[in-house]
């Protein structure tokens, strides 16, 4: 197969594609059917569908079961955040991104697939494929967003990183739809309930993955630059490169103010992308609707607005400037946090998921296509760049799942941490506001 040179289109959609298929994991199993098969399992209702009980045993402790969820994310995003330097760092060293890539994405797959037996009978082995799904979607998307630079263009970035999430939103609306029809529709498939297709689900999400990732890793180039040989000292490569990121970000005020900005808004934003349906199952007032129909419904409603909105956020940075456009979406997201702690209805929710879904997608590809753009030209070292954001990213999220579940189980409502998060974004758009007016920030504008 002949080599596909830096800026070449099929190149560039075979990167994007990569969103198509792992795309499934966080909108089937973080927002979507997960969270209201793990509150099926975990909250016992009366008669009249009012909560009783939401406490879970699990290792001799009793956990609110929203803390219990957030605290093991917050483990994995840990994981995560101590592995992925290293192994950025390998990749980088021994030129080899999508081995590594390869691997994740596999450990996540088959983990998914691993969720069809998750039961309370066997809590400790099902917690410990949601965390290893988690682990494999965010450390491969450690070495498929550190080809962005490698495959695209400055000009090209902040399109083909949008159409990245675009894919993404369709490819795993369309095995949502699937799914959902087989819950609702469970007697058409051969069920005696609901629980089959549910726990189906995560085999296919698992399929999907893996099955479509090999589109991306056909194209892909193995390495970017030549490598070096494993020694002894290969384990710790991945820390001092961070250690020499660190030390060029002490003389880089552009990438060092943009990048303590991100952490901070970037920390919000995620928290309440993982925990909006758990939420949703454990707040909301559903009456006599199918909880699961509206709830999936919502997560519809937010992943096809979020395609609308992450190609208008591309085009709004084209007008005002990336920093600007990034300013606009946070103000948005403080205004969503505001509303979401007087919202009750299924009615309040959607219309609070129309206004997540618009700038979820944009602030996202925007944040990601900015990074790039400030990452200096001249380096070869890609991997270790976005390893420092995503490690920066991950660490954020360990803090606010932690502070989520922290303050759920303290006051006994998930409200006040949603409205705890205005914090963050609020900070997050001073360090923002703060950001030197450079000229290659100018040129960004």
């Amino acid at each position: 197969m002949a080599i596909l040179h830096k800026g070449d289109k099929k190149l560039l959609h075979a990167w994007a594609f990569y969103d198509w298929a792992n795309s499934v994991y966080p909108l089937v199993i973080s927002s979507a059917v997960f969270p209201i098969f793990y509150g099926a399992l975990t909250i016992i209702k009366d008669a009249d569908g009012k909560k009783i009980n939401d406490t879970v045993h699990f290792l001799g402790i009793d956990f609110n079961n929203d803390s219990l969820i957030s605290y093991v994310t917050a483990l994995s995003f840990l994981v995560v955040s101590i592995l992925s330097p290293i192994l950025s760092g390998i990749s980088d060293y021994v030129g080899n991104k999508e081995n590594f890539m390869k691997f994740f994405c596999y450990m996540g797959s088959l983990a998914c697939i691993g969720l069809y037996w998750f039961s309370l009978d066997t809590l400790w082995f099902g917690l410990l494929c949601y965390m290893l799904a988690l682990i494999g979607f965010w450390g491969s998307l450690v070495f498929y967003n550190s080809y962005l630079p490698d495959i695209a263009y400055p000009e090209q970035q902040d399109q083909i990183s949008a159409k990245g999430f675009s894919l993404g939103y369709i490819g795993s609306v369309l095995l949502l739809v699937v799914n959902l029809i087989m819950i609702l529709k469970y007697d058409w498939f051969g069920f005696k309930d609901a629980g089959g297709p549910t726990r189906l689900a995560f085999i296919m999400v698992g399929i999907w993955w893996i099955g479509f990732a090999q589109y991306t890793f056909k194209y892909l180039p193995t390495s970017t630059h030549e490598g070096h040989g494993v020694t002894k000292r290969v384990i710790m490569h991945g820390y001092n490169e961070l250690r020499k990121i660190w030390k060029a970000l002490k003389t880089d005020t552009v990438l060092r103010r943009y990048l303590m900005a991100f952490f901070v808004y970037s920390m919000a934003v995620q928290t309440i992308m993982i925990a909006a349906t758990y939420f949703a199952v454990e707040e909301l007032d559903w009456g006599t609707q199918d909880s699961t129909v509206g709830l999936i419904i919502s997560i519809l409603l937010i992943q096809l607005i979020a395609i609308v909105g992450a190609q208008l956020t591309a085009r709004l940075s084209r007008k005002i400037g990336n920093i600007k456009s990034l300013i606009v979406l946070i103000v948005i997201w403080i205004a969503i946090c505001a509303y979401a702690f007087f919202v009750y209805t299924p009615m309040q929710f959607y219309i609070t998921a129309a206004c997540v879904g618009m700038v979820m997608g944009g602030i996202q590809s925007l944040s990601r296509s900015t990074y790039s753009k400030l990452v200096p030209a001249d380096t070869e070292d890609t991997a270790s760049y976005f390893s420092f954001y995503d490690v920066s990213e991950k660490i954020g999220i360990v803090i606010g799942m932690f502070l989520y579940g922290w303050i759920a189980g303290l006051t006994g409502s998930m409200r006040y941490s949603v409205v705890f998060l205005i914090i963050f974004f609020v900070i997050g758009l001073i360090l923002l506001s703060r950001v030197p007016k450079t000229q290659l920030l100018r040129e960004l504008e």
